[in-house]
C-alpha cells in the first residue's frame, strides 16, 4: 500500500503526501533541492532527467500507486522528459499512475475546453506539459492525466496567492492581467481528487478546475479581502501591455470530474475564507 509521489516537496505534492499519510498510507516522496515539510514521508532526492535514477527508486519502492506532480517551468527535460521516465517506470512495475498536467497545454479561446480538446500550446511550459501528456498516453495508457488550472491555497505558500499579495504591495512592479481568465482550484481539493483517482481505474484526461472562471484581478481581489487588505490597491495590466506571450481565456470544463469524483471542488472565495479563519 505504498504511494510514491514525484515532486513531493512542491505545494500540491506536499499536500498529496499529507492527505495520504493521514489516510494510513505509506508515502515515499521525491525532491530536487530540499525535502518537503511532511513528517512521516520517506524522502529521496531524485533528478527526473536521470532515467536510471527514476527506475532505481521505483524498483526499490515497488509502489502500488505513483503520482507525478513534478515540473519545472523553465526546464523541458524535467517537465516533459522526466514525465516520460516516471510513466515508463510506473508501467514497468504495474503501478497505478496519476499524472498532473496543466491548462497551460491550451492556447486560449472563449469556449471552455473539454477533455477531448487537443493541446494547442503557445509557450514553452505549455508545450512541455503537452509533450508529457503524449508520453504518458503512449507508455502508460491506463494512467489518469489531470489537467488543472491555477493552484491556490490560504496563504503565500501558493505561488498564485503570493503573486496577488505582491501586486498589492506598495511600490511593487507586479501587475495582474485583467484579460487572463482561468478556473483556479484549491490545492487540498486537488490533492484529494488526485488520491481518489489513484484508487480508481479512470484512464485518460480529466479536467479538474474550480467552479468559477475569473481573471487575475478578480482572484487578486478575493485574496486581498481574505487577508484584510484593500482590493483597490491592486495593480493590473493586459497581456499585450506586458509584452508576454500567454493564452488569455482558458476555461476548463470540469463537468466530467463532478460526475466521476466524490471530491467537491470549492469556489475560491470559500477556500480563502476558510483559510483566513485558521
Amino acid at each position: 500500500m505504498t504511494l510514491l509521489v514525484f515532486g513531493g516537496s512542491g505545494y500540491l505534492g506536499g499536500e498529496t503526501c499529507r492527505q495520504a499519510l493521514a489516510a494510513g498510507q505509506t508515502v515515499v516522496a521525491t525532491y530536487h533541492r530540499a525535502p518537503g515539510d511532511v513528517p512521516g514521508a520517506r524522502w529521496h532526492r531524485v533528478d527526473l532527467r536521470d532515467r536510471a535514477a527514476v527506475e532505481r527508486l521505483v524498483d526499490e519502492v515497488r509502489p502500488r500507486t505513483v503520482v507525478n506532480a513534478a515540473y519545472a517551468h523553465a526546464d523541458w527535460a524535467v517537465t516533459a522528459t522526466g514525465a516520460a521516465h516516471v510513466a515508463a517506470a510506473a508501467a514497468r512495475v504495474g503501478a497505478r499512475l496519476v499524472h498532473v498536467s496543466s491548462d497551460a497545454v491550451h492556447g486560449g479561446r472563449p469556449e471552455p475546453y473539454g477533455e477531448d480538446a487537443d493541446p494547442t500550446p503557445v509557450y514553452a511550459y505549455g508545450a512541455a506539459k503537452a509533450a508529457a501528456e503524449t508520453a504518458v498516453a503512449l507508455v502508460a495508457p491506463a494512467a489518469a492525466v489531470v489537467r488543472c488550472s491555477l493552484i491556490i491555497g490560504p496563504d503565500a505558500r501558493s505561488k498564485q496567492v503570493a503573486l496577488c499579495l505582491e501586486a498589492l504591495a506598495p511600490g511593487s512592479s507586479v501587475r495582474l492581467f485583467r484579460d487572463e481568465i482561468r478556473t483556479p482550484v484549491a490545492h487540498d481539493d486537488l490533492a484529494a481528487a488526485v488520491l481518489e483517482l489513484a484508487e480508481d481505474d479512470y484512464a485518460g484526461v480529466l479536467n479538474i478546475g474550480g467552479p468559477e472562471p475569473m481573471n487575475r484581478v478578480e482572484l487578486g481581489e478575493i485574496v486581498a479581502r481574505a487577508h484584510g487588505l484593500d482590493p483597490g490597491a491592486l495593480r493590473s495590466a493586459t497581456i499585450a501591455e506586458s509584452g508576454l506571450l500567454r493564452p488569455a481565456t482558458v476555461i476548463l470544463d470540469s463537468t466530467r470530474a463532478r460526475e466521476v469524483l466524490k471530491t467537491r471542488i470549492r469556489p475560491v472565495a470559500d477556500v480563502l475564507a476558510a483559510g483566513s479563519r485558521t
